[in-house]
């Protein structure tokens, strides 16, 4: 359903008087706009090996959902002082819209814990509409469990009550330990193994909200041990995994924004370019499955944008033993694009001028009729029909 700029403007206004008005969720007015599925390119990727012409490993992206709204080739991380090019920063500008938004609480690994301190697109949309958690979710990657702890902010008239629900591997391996102990007849061994493991994932929720359970994510779960099983032999890995979670969510719990954060392409830290450059191509067959699931739903079919943005880039030092590192916060580390395209969004058109990552939240905010209000960036205007 296309969505015309009078009526993009008519949806921001009201839902931006909604928003100085509504408490709790369930009190707001429901929600008719466009579905959003954000695709974080995430890992860091370079112009270089994605959108620049015969090098790019992503041809669906190019050749197939370029055609199809618009490409921002100059989007870029602002070289500002304490702005890392990294994984859950890049994530925190995409759904806040606003640099240096968080506190580092501290760390697991090499990891930072980080603690969002603007709303994301999350609270801002569920604050605005009547949308239960479920349908405003993150799908996470099972080797970043701290970044499934950035979908709510600390900002007073937000917060936990306004969080998006989340799903991966963690998430289901805390389903399934829970699940194997209710039962209660596995053997005495399995049963202390899963207490063990329960506490070690528990121990990783840094900000208290894995355990709470709903029963809708339950079912989700249960649905999903009975197709896989507890081995974790059976279902895919990786950002293939990603997908498959994602088109599942489609299905069954219909989000009506969803941000996916892919991940594989920051396996080239091991030293391998093959791990990234496949990687890539891994992300672009998941993008293209994903177009195929929203063509096939007549809940998404033609009334879905997708908006895909990398967390960050890579830097081009072909010195060092692996070129493809992005700590160093080097020019191409903070040089990224996007790809904004579905209904309302202007087709076959590429955005000849620069564009700051934070204008990502703004135009999201924009689209689905809210203000995304401590957005640093502009709403992209231009590319709404």
């Amino acid at each position: 359903m296309p969505i015309g700029r009078r009526a993009f403007n008519q949806g921001l206004a009201s839902s931006i008087a909604a928003g100085t008005t509504v408490g709790l969720p369930g009190t707001a007015k429901a929600y008719v706009g466009p579905n959003v599925i954000i695709v974080r390119f995430g890992g860091g990727v370079r112009r270089a090996e994605t959108i620049v012409g015969q090098t790019s490993y992503a041809p669906y992206m190019m050749n197939v959902l370029a055609k199809q709204g618009t490409l921002i080739p100059d989007l870029s991380i602002a070289e500002l002082k304490d702005v890392d090019t990294s994984h859950a920063e890049g994530t925190l500008n995409i759904l806040t819209g606003s640099y240096r938004s968080y506190a580092k609480v501290g760390s697991q690994g090499l990891a930072p814990l980080l603690e969002p301190r603007e709303p994301t697109l999350f609270e801002y949309f569920r604050k605005a509409f009547n949308v239960p958690s479920h349908q405003a979710l993150l799908i996470n990657g099972e080797d970043r469990p701290q970044e499934e702890y950035l979908t709510y902010g600390g900002h007073k008239h937000y917060g936990v009550s306004y969080r998006s629900e989340v799903i991966g591997l963690f998430r289901y391996k805390l389903h399934k330990f829970q699940r194997i102990l209710e039962e209660n007849k596995a053997s005495e061994e399995v049963l202390a193994k899963a207490r063990k493991q329960l506490d070690e994932l528990r121990a990783q929720d840094y900000r208290g909200t894995a355990n709470r359970r709903s029963p809708i994510m339950e079912r989700f779960w249960d649905r999903w041990r009975n197709d896989y099983g507890d081995s974790g032999l059976k279902n895919p890995r990786g950002d293939r995994l990603l997908t498959e979670l994602a088109v599942r969510a489609i299905s069954e719990l219909k989000p009506r924004l969803m941000m996916i954060n892919y991940q594989d392409p920051d396996y080239v830290h091991w030293g391998n370019a093959s791990h990234y450059t496949r990687a890539i191509a891994v992300i672009d067959q998941g993008l293209k499955r994903l177009a195929e699931s929203v063509a096939s739903d007549p809940a998404y079919r033609g009334r879905t944008v997708f908006v895909i943005v990398p967390d960050c880039g890579r830097d081009s030092n072909s010195l060092m033993s692996v070129p493809y590192q992005h700590h160093f916060n080097t020019r191409s580390a903070h040089e990224i694009f996007a790809l904004i395209a579905g209904p309302g969004i202007a087709a076959g058109k590429v955005l000849d001028k620069a564009v700051d990552q934070t204008s990502i939240a703004a135009t999201v905010g924009a689209i689905m009729g809210f203000r995304a209000r401590s957005a640093e960036g502009r709403v992209l205007s231009e590319i709404l029909t």
